[in-house]
């Protein structure tokens, strides 16, 4: 057969090894495809779409079942387009409440400030108190503290004094005005010294006091 015969025959092999190797497609290995597949994207997940509703846990709920997510406490209904969700207007917290809960779709006010603060001291609803002499408070129902301060009139002596607990300057001594340095009595002709009388004027206590020079007890005179 001579030298050429082995060579033809590794030819005619490799020709048929390529061959058989065309003829193959990926549907003579089914198994090993899926494995692949799922190597590739580690899980596979069903896909519920149009067909039910997933929830933060997985839990699957049919179309038209209400249900709660995790992350929402309002109430949502599954559709075929997914979760449909309530979105209330809530409304607005007391702002003097003091405790608030979460428990629904919105948070609910549980208890509000039913007393008053000034100066670091509380107060009832309604309650009056007096945080100084002059000041008259009361604890107003809005959690407010109103006040009214006194408005004393102008005492009538030029020594007034304040006693404790009092809020308005009150004359001890009554009426009076300067006669020069010396404060004499409203109402009365005063001698202030051997020649000179003094009076206050009349209603006009800030005023210093008229006086008259009259004879002195040395003889002399002088008006």
């Amino acid at each position: 057969m001579g030298p050429f015969f082995p060579a033809i025959c590794v030819v005619l092999l490799a020709l048929n090894a390529a061959v058989w190797l065309a003829s193959v497609g990926p549907e003579d290995y089914p198994a090993a495809d899926e494995a692949e597949r799922t190597a590739n994207n580690d899980i596979i997940f069903d896909d519920y779409r149009g067909k039910g509703c997933v929830d933060d846990s997985g839990f699957v709920y049919k179309l038209g079942e209400r249900f709660f997510p995790g992350h929402s406490n309002c109430p949502c209904v599954c559709t075929e387009d997914g979760p449909v969700c309530d979105q209330p207007e809530c409304p607005k917290i007391h702002p003097k409440c003091t405790k608030v809960e979460h428990n629904g779709c919105c948070p609910e006010c549980k208890e509000v400030k039913n007393f008053c603060e000034y100066k670091g001291k509380t107060y009832k609803i309604l309650e009056e108190f007096k945080p100084s002499p002059c000041e008259w408070c009361r604890c107003e129902p809005n959690n407010e503290v109103h006040c009214v301060v006194a408005d004393c009139a102008v005492p009538e002596c030029v020594n007034p004094v304040y006693e404790p607990e009092q809020c308005c300057p009150i004359c001890k001594s009554g009426p009076n005005c300067f006669a020069g340095t010396t404060i004499i009595p409203a109402g009365i002709e005063v001698k202030v010294d051997d020649c000179t009388i003094c009076r206050c004027h009349s209603g006009d206590w800030w005023k210093p006091a008229q006086c008259l020079r009259r004879e002195c007890l040395n003889g002399q005179t002088s008006s």
